[in-house]
């Protein structure tokens, strides 16, 4: 499994027919493609599936039963032949190339990819000695891929998540979620994720109150690791103002900070609080995308911040 740097990749390159700005509607067809290479790589192709190997034909199983299950339908796609020996292989490869609906191709994505990361790690999984690096490139792989075609999307901690600047995205939001990664920040980790689910579906408010959550989330782990007295239903302002007495940021720091301690108590609680936390009255309240992905990114900015000093 490999993106390899071929002539064209390269020409495209130097002429600077290369994406700057991403999509999110469109899933093109040679990215569709790129994605069922790796799934042969990795999950097993038309030989490991008509061969020995029980695994291969339960993963493709399971992946077509969930999506059966999810869309109500009995077979992916619905017109496929009932009459001849059911093929799970032959089944998602046709569902993937076929579908027009992007939503549905990166539930095909995601849903297929949980598989590879939770089950292909195993040596039983093909008999494979580096199992676990294989699943690892197999993702990186088609994050590779997906920035290559201008894809709005990265895989990362299970989930498919939107980004909207590939330095953003490196820099802030797989850090935060690096660090919440450990068992006590479960709970901020799902909201962040959440978060970023609404995002996708352009479910502003609810990006908002979710974003919200996991900066609350973040604080109060803080707070009862250190043994520091906190409100269990405590806002973020009073979280804040514990934080700022126990000297997170240090004294000699404090006004350097002062900007920063101004942003957080000023930025991500009352744009969800004024925009998304609220009844909206007769009218319908819009919160303009560029506020809710400046809140989100910003969110992830101060997981990574108070995490890091808070050690």
């Amino acid at each position: 499994m490999a993106s390899f740097d071929i002539f064209s990749k390269r020409q495209k390159k130097l002429r600077g027919d290369v994406p700057d700005i991403y999509i999110y509607d469109t899933i093109p067809q040679p990215l569709k493609v790129q994605v069922v290479h790796i799934w042969r790589d990795i999950l097993g192709d038309e030989r490991d599936y008509q061969g020995h190997y029980a695994e291969v034909f339960q993963a493709y199983k399971f992946i077509v039963g969930a999506l059966c299950r999810e869309y109500g339908l009995f077979f992916l796609p619905p017109e496929i032949n009932k009459y001849n020996d059911r093929r799970y292989i032959d089944e998602i490869f046709n569902f993937l190339i076929q579908q027009d609906d992007s939503e549905k191709v990166l539930d095909a994505i995601e849903f297929s990819f949980r598989v590879i990361d939770k089950f292909t790690r195993r040596y039983e999984y093909l008999g494979r000695s580096k199992a676990s690096e294989l699943a690892d490139s197999a993702i990186e792989e088609l994050n590779q891929r997906f920035q290559e075609h201008g894809i709005g999307f990265q895989y990362l901690e299970g989930e498919i998540i939107r980004i909207d600047s590939q330095l953003i995205h490196l820099e802030v939001v797989k850090p935060a979620l690096g660090l919440i990664r450990a068992p006590e920040f479960a709970g901020a980790q799902a909201e962040f994720l959440k978060a970023h689910e609404h995002y996708r579906h352009g479910n502003d408010k609810e990006t908002l109150a979710e974003c919200l959550k996991a900066f609350e989330s973040v604080m109060k782990i803080i707070c009862k690791k250190r043994g520091w007295a906190h409100d269990a239903n405590a806002t973020s302002k009073a979280l804040l103002d514990v934080l700022f007495v126990n000297e997170v940021i240090p004294k000699f720091w404090q006004q350097h900070f002062n900007s920063l301690r101004s942003s957080l108590e000023t930025g991500i609680p009352p744009a969800r609080n004024r925009l998304g936390g609220h009844g909206q009255g007769s009218d319908v309240t819009e919160v303009p995308p560029a506020i809710v992905a400046y809140v989100l990114h910003m969110t992830a900015s101060a997981i990574v911040f108070l995490c890091e000093m808070a050690g």
